[in-house]
């Protein structure tokens, strides 16, 4: 008689014939290549064919994991929109999950513009014709009072980290509602693929509150509740629920990242709950830990000390809050009090300067940290005029923002001016690569959110940098988890960014660059990794005990391999839970 598991299921049995196991059970051949976390193609020897019933099912080639990479690249190659490339990317992924991240870690450079940004933006714009099957799990505030119920049809029990949005200010592109849910699928994406985190441990989530742009919700393939945005009381509520429930179901290790949420709901979640629960928000913190980095890159190549810059953000939402908190928080390291390190950043955002006594009405509490006591400027060339700033850093998701004489009045003060155009997608750019060197005659270090090619001007070659999250985040999630960490304090993105620019080298800086390359993207999150847990059991924030005697293999330890492990090995492990 088959004998039963712990949790009183039958188990296939493992009979032998001259020695030589095979496995008879109820799961068919077929069943198991429908498995992504199973599946490895044509990559299954013929002994593993005949030992798991699938023998036939495939063709008689038997290939490695490196020539399936090339033939996905071959096919990949082939698909001329950014769009369908990235619909390839997904069957990919949900056909055999080790071999997508085999493929993306081998071919970085090209994937990573098609999983993540830019192309996720226009997935979201079309939504409903490349949803196919189940990427992410929709909780929708009608579930308000069973979204623990909910949570369990996730069917991996081992839930160690969540990437959840409300589609409330999806990239540059505002409130999408529920057709914002590739945005935390291509986080967990990037969890793994540059942090390693296993995928089994990631969950995507999306709650579906509504949306308040009649254009989204009443169009007839919208996919989400046809509803507005509810009060701020109701909404708390079912955040709260679903926070309580993510405890519940995965216990108080599990991390959540809150992503895309609109910027007042933003604030107020992540002071609600970075000392109760183990979160963050990577549209505030994770934004000031690329921007700090470049910054600290702009300091080596200008020979400007931090101190005597003077930064401009053209923005004053969640992402230029993030990144100005965590400045003042470096500012204060260089040894400049609270006043002075106030005083070398100033905050824009659609009405001017962010000043007490404009006419224009009330300022959040998150805008008068850095308000100023002076007469309010409207326009951005008059505050670049008064302001003279070193560094201009652009979030507003305005396109064009950085006009041309914005742009030539950075370069009349600046013998080389930083400027940061990061709103993404480029639609949604301050100024384009083109347009900054063109107007600041060559003389700029200029960095984008999305990536871009180097520039032709005037006979010369000059580079740019993307300063995009990605740097950061998936070292963070990682080192995170690994460790089991209780909260994130501010110093945890300090020691992230610290390490992104450490990785920078004097090559990289002769050519104005201020963050290291994409190449470089999995070696730098590992050591974010292994730098955030030893902090975290430095300060007594790790849950995870006992304390490891060697963090680096402690670390390593966790990571995902992307490689093809036997398959007889594999389902071993199934059966013998």
């Amino acid at each position: 008689m088959p004998k039963k598991s712990k949790r009183g299921k039958k188990k296939p049995e493992l009979n032998f014939i001259g020695g030589d196991m095979y496995v008879q059970g109820e799961i068919s051949g077929l069943m198991r290549l429908g498995d992504k976390f199973f599946n490895k193609d044509t990559a299954f020897t013929i002994e593993e064919r005949q030992l798991l019933g699938i023998h036939g099912l495939l063709p008689p080639v038997v290939r490695s994991i490196e020539e399936q990479v090339e033939l996905c690249l071959m096919q990949f190659l082939e698909i001329e929109s950014d769009l369908l490339k990235f619909s390839y990317m997904l069957d990919l992924l949900a056909r055999n999950e080790r071999l997508f991240y085999k493929f993306v870690a081998t071919h970085l450079d090209k994937c990573l513009p098609i999983i993540y940004t830019p192309t996720v933006g226009q997935a979201c714009l079309n939504a409903p014709t490349i949803y196919e099957q189940p990427v992410c799990l929709f909780i929708t505030i009608e579930d308000k009072g069973h979204v623990y119920d909910v949570l369990k049809n996730w069917p991996q029990q081992d839930v160690r980290v969540i990437c959840v949005t409300d589609g409330g200010r999806i990239l540059g592109l505002g409130d999408l509602g529920a057709h914002g849910y590739s945005i935390p699928k291509g986080k967990v994406t990037l969890y793994t693929a540059l942090g390693k985190v296993r995928p089994q441990y990631c969950l995507p989530v999306c709650l579906d509150v509504g949306c308040n742009k009649p254009q989204i919700r009443d169009d007839p393939l919208y996919m989400g509740l046809k509803r507005k945005r509810p009060s701020r009381t109701e909404y708390d509520e079912f955040v709260d629920e679903f926070m309580e429930a993510v405890v519940s179901r995965y216990g108080p290790n599990c991390l959540v990242q809150f992503e895309d949420i609109g910027n007042t709901d933003a604030f107020r979640l992540l002071t609600r709950y970075r000392f109760k629960y183990s979160m963050f928000n990577d549209d505030i913190q994770g934004a000031g830990v690329i921007a700090l980095a470049g910054i600290t890159s702009a300091v080596n190549i200008t020979n400007i000390k931090l101190e005597d810059h003077r930064v401009l953000f053209q923005g004053a939402g969640e992402a230029a809050l993030g990144i100005a908190n965590l400045l003042l928080v470096a500012l204060k390291t260089e040894g400049l009090n609270d006043n002075e390190a106030r005083s070398r950043i100033w905050l824009r955002d659609s009405k001017g300067l962010v000043a007490y006594n404009r006419p224009q009405g009330h300022l959040t509490e998150y805008k008068l940290a850095f308000a100023r006591r002076r007469l309010p400027i409207e326009k951005l060339e008059d505050c670049v005029r008064e302001i003279k700033p070193t560094i201009l850093i652009g979030v507003s998701a305005q396109y064009g923002a950085f006009t041309r004489e914005v742009l030539e009045l950075m370069a009349l003060y600046n013998k080389t001016p930083v400027i940061f155009a990061m709103s993404n997608p480029p639609s949604k750019a301050e100024c384009t690569a083109e347009a900054a060197f063109k107007y600041t005659r060559g003389k700029c270090i200029f960095a984008s959110g999305s990536p871009s090619s180097p520039i032709e001007h005037e006979g010369k070659t000059y580079y740019t940098t993307q300063v995009n999250s990605l740097y950061g985040f998936p070292g963070v999630v990682m080192g995170a988890t690994a460790c089991a960490i209780a909260h994130l304090p501010p110093a945890v993105f300090v020691v992230a960014s610290h390490t992104i620019s450490d990785f920078c080298t004097d090559e990289d800086y002769r050519q104005y660059r201020l963050l290291p390359p994409l190449s470089k993207l999995c070696a730098i999150a590992f050591e974010i990794a292994c730098n955030v847990v030893e902090y975290a059991y430095k300060n007594n924030l790790a849950r995870r005990k006992p304390d490891p005697t060697d963090i680096r293999a402690f670390v390593k330890h966790q990571m995902y391999d992307c490689n093809y492990e036997p398959a007889i090995k594999t389902w071993l492990e199934e059966y013998n839970k």
